[in-house]
């Protein structure tokens, strides 16, 4: 059996005054080794320990990692049951999880590719069922108008015309109050979802801003281009806040207009991208993954993933050769911008599984998470608060990969076999409920359609319950499938398959306008609710999963609001976001809007 993988610890529960005042690390020795070397004394301030917090999420990771590596030796040694392979499940939701087509892999050229090596978080091409896939189970032949006019999402989007550059390079002109404002709205949503960008990042980007006015001739240096982008995110933030509330005509109208002028900026930026890529160095990277970040609040799924992809080949050349310059904080900045391409690329690929993979997550294993030091805040608050919520989000990105590893891999996925996938199941929701469990209190959650005190805690309730569908969704399979309960190995196997259908309809129904997922994550949430619902709608065509749907709605009254609850959503965000509409996100709302008038004809009376 292979060596259990060893992460060095990366931060101390515990940091002396004098480190902390310094902002340097500390080994949490008495006395630590800085305060040794420097001759002063050290000592430990009750401060500290909120420091802890953010070791209860890495502990939590090395757990998972613990046991998915014991739970490679066991599938290792377990032989897949050849039945479930026979051709009466071809049609059925089980043949998409083992296509037979096949996508190129990458193989490093030092080793063989293993892409089921529980190393490295890596999610397989053809992980599980996306919209399209499940468009074709033989559930939905009764709705043929889902199928009528849809175009496969890839040709939907590349046919797409291009931006159209504007005529003028001028900048917009922004007085100085309103350059901070825009600066704090970057620092307060994008930097604390990836915070990548320091405070003294944030200062130069502010300097070469309210000096552009005074310079005759444009600035096309890497860090103008930086600027840039950060202004359009910026704007594009301020455009996406608070869209939970109802907007009076003089707020839509402030939100166009930010939206007009982060487009204004992002222009600038489109026009000097080639000096972005002819420079190797951290700030560069830096550009070409806000730039992807921007593409994505456009709503072009296929620039954004070229720019994330860019950008995570930059990160894997950068952390491949040792920096001359000594610079930590260009270290720790690569490290932090590889992570968040890391949780980015693996959300796209959910959704369009034929992109290949940068080979970023094959080395995931070896690269630090972030680490302390490397200031994007300016109140020690938000610093820590944001620095929470990135290591929540990567390890639960890492646990949603392994699961779609350990179930769904082709070849050698548990959840074709019954006398398996149940264990498997029930380890990996233990996982999940540890990951919730260390949350910090400002992240917390209920798992029923009550709004959460915050809106990071309500993204992340989100992406629990996508896991939590995730893992359970082999049961739904098989019932789909025809398969009767009392053969999946489980004594209780529709209560695991409610679980899945409890999942699927709680995350439609606690969808708001969170700004991290109206900005990053319109599209990808678009085409995964009309999967969904179709999703419910197979469910409805099943007797005994259209029972438990009635069980639901009898806890859950508002099953049947689901469909409304998405669209009035996906009108609101459009409007907001502004012309040219994303064709991918106007078809998964046509979708939606058809799967929900099928699922009320189907139950609506018994529902």
């Amino acid at each position: 059996m292979d060596s259990e993988p060893v992460r060095k610890r990366l931060r101390v529960s515990h940091a002396c005054d004098n480190c902390r005042g310094r902002k340097i690390r500390c080994d949490g020795n008495t006395p630590c080794t800085a305060c040794a070397a420097a001759d002063c004394d050290c000592t430990y301030g009750s401060e500290a320990n909120s420091r802890g917090k953010s070791d209860l999420i890495l502990e939590g990771v090395l757990r998972v990692e613990r046991f998915l590596h014991d739970m490679k030796a066991t599938m290792a040694s377990t032989t897949t049951v050849s039945s479930v392979r026979s051709s009466s499940f071809s049609g059925s939701p089980l043949a998409e999880v083992h296509p037979v087509h096949t996508s190129p892999s990458m193989p490093t050229p030092s080793e063989p590719h293993n892409p089921n090596s529980l190393e490295n978080a890596v999610l397989d091409s053809m992980h599980t069922s996306t919209t399209e896939s499940i468009l074709q189970w033989p559930h939905l032949d009764l709705f043929p108008s889902l199928r009528r006019d849809y175009v496969p999402i890839f040709p939907l989007e590349q046919r797409r015309p291009p931006l159209r550059a504007r005529a003028t390079s001028m900048l917009p002109c922004v007085a100085p109050d309103d350059v901070d404002a825009v600066l704090s709205a970057f620092q307060a949503a994008v930097n604390f979802w990836y915070p990548t960008t320091s405070v003294e990042q944030v200062e130069r980007c502010r300097r070469v801003l309210v000096s552009a006015d005074d310079s005759p001739e444009p600035d096309d240096s890497v860090d103008a281009c930086l600027a840039y982008v950060v202004m359009a995110l910026g704007c594009a933030s301020q455009a996406v806040a608070g869209l939970g509330e109802a907007l009076s005509d003089d707020e839509m109208r402030f939100r166009r207009a930010r939206r007009k002028m982060g487009d204004l900026f992002f222009d600038n930026v489109l026009k000097r991208l080639h000096v972005v890529h002819a420079v190797v160095g951290s700030t560069a990277t830096h550009c070409l993954f806000l730039v992807g970040l921007y593409f994505a609040f456009l709503r072009r799924p296929l620039q954004a993933w070229e720019y994330i992809n860019a950008a995570s080949t930059r990160c894997l050349l950068l952390l491949s050769y040792q920096s001359d310059s000594g610079d930590g904080a260009d270290q720790e900045r690569i490290r932090r911008i590889f992570w968040s391409c890391y949780i980015l690329e693996s959300d796209y690929l959910a959704e369009l599984s034929g992109l290949p993979q940068s080979g970023i997550a094959r080395i995931e294993s070896s690269v630090p998470l972030p680490g302390p030091g490397y200031a994007t805040h300016r109140t020690e608050q938000a610093e820590e608060q944001s620095s929470l919520y990135f290591l929540a989000c990567i390890s639960m990105r890492r646990l949603l990969n392994r699961v779609h590893q350990l179930l769904y891999a082709r070849g050698t996925g548990a959840s074709l076999d019954p006398t398996r996938f149940p264990f498997v199941v029930a380890e990996l929701d233990h996982q999940l409920e540890e990951w919730r469990d260390v949350l910090p209190v400002a992240f917390a959650f209920t798992l029923d359609a009550r709004p959460c005190a915050s809106e990071h805690g309500g993204f992340l309730r989100q992406r629990y319950l996508t896991c939590r569908s995730v893992i359970y969704r082999p049961y739904l399979m098989w019932m789909l499938s025809g398969v009767d309960a009392s053969k999946l190995g489980d004594g209780d196997a529709l209560r695991s398959t409610r679980a899945c259908l409890d999942a699927c309809l709680l995350h439609m129904l606690n969808l708001r306008g969170f700004r991290h997922t109206v900005l990053v994550d319109t599209w990808i949430c678009a085409l995964s609710m009309a999967g969904a619902m179709c999703l419910l709608l197979a469910a409805c065509r099943t007797p005994a999963l259209k029972g438990l749907l009635l069980d639901i709605a009898h806890d859950q009254p508002d099953v049947l609001a689901c469909g409304e609850h998405l669209g009035r959503l996906f009108r609101d965000w459009q409007a907001v976001s502004g012309d040219p509409a994303s064709p991918s996100v106007e078809q998964s709302v046509r979708i939606v809007a058809e799967a929900d008038r099928f699922i009320r004809e189907l139950a609506g009376n018994e529902l």
